[in-house]
């Protein structure tokens, strides 16, 4: 069954240096949560980051890079996954305005296969996360449908994220089925309408998605990491939306 975590851009408010880190893993771990993706942690050193968390109790499941530090720093960033000890990375955006076409989708493979391969020898994945965008339609296809049919020649693996599926006009337990074999991440992220009827990021299971159907599918591949993302909480204690999202997930037998 896969392990609960918590995709960190959610308390990025909190993780700017190591007092607050250290704080703030203590109190994830707290809510039941057993491990966390890095992403928009201030200047703190790989070996504390990794420190920390087991001071605390969690392990790093995956990280968020910059596709710039991939393709330019390579090396260091392989460095800092093997003091993290962490196994999975992604990329979180990819410039739309460079790749999101069909010639930027070739450039995009081609820039990737050399990145993969360095990292699959030191034994580290690679995924690439989604946004709305990509389900933006070339030659009668979305974008990603043409990355997902190329990504098995570069050992390319995605990181589904169930709100930005929505929001791009798809279905997310189609989209796990389609990727659920290459998928070691997914991304839990929920969404609600407000009085103004504007798209609004909510705690799992305080939205409009089909969560029932969702883990059902989710269930049925190897996906090691749930990782829970609340990209804006609207003033709202973004620790108590991360709980009310544990607690959801709890009913289901996760954890």
């Amino acid at each position: 069954m896969a392990i609960l975590g918590v995709q960190m851009f959610t308390l990025r408010k909190f993780t700017q240096n190591e007092a607050d880190l250290a704080a703030t893993l203590h109190k994830v771990r707290d809510i039941g949560y057993q491990s966390i993706q890095v992403s928009a942690f201030g200047p703190i050193p790989a070996e504390r980051v990794q420190q920390l968390c087991a001071e605390a109790g969690l392990n790093i499941a995956a990280t968020h890079v910059s596709w710039d530090r991939f393709r330019h720093d390579l090396q260091r960033v392989i460095a800092e996954h093997v003091r993290l000890n962490c196994k999975h990375t992604a990329v979180g955006m990819i410039p739309p305005a460079d790749y999101l076409s069909p010639q930027g989708l070739a450039k995009f493979v081609s820039e990737a296969a050399p990145v993969i391969r360095d990292l699959q020898a030191s034994g580290i994945s690679f995924s690439y996360h989604n946004h709305h965008h990509e389900f933006q339609r070339f030659d009668d296809k979305p974008w990603l449908q043409k990355l997902l049919e190329q990504a098995p020649s570069i050992n390319l693996n995605l990181e589904l994220d169930t709100h930005w599926i929505v929001a791009g006009g798809a279905d997310p337990v189609q989209w796990i089925n389609k990727a659920g074999g290459a998928m070691p991440l997914l991304h839990l992220k929920d969404f609600c309408l407000d009085g103004d009827n504007k798209r609004r990021f909510a705690a799992i299971g305080q939205g409009n998605l089909n969560w029932e159907a969702i883990l059902a599918e989710a269930a049925k591949h190897p996906i090691e990491y749930y990782l829970i993302e609340q990209d804006n909480c609207y003033g709202e204690d973004p620790f108590a939306c991360l709980a009310t999202s544990y607690q959801f997930l709890a009913r289901f037998g996760l954890s």
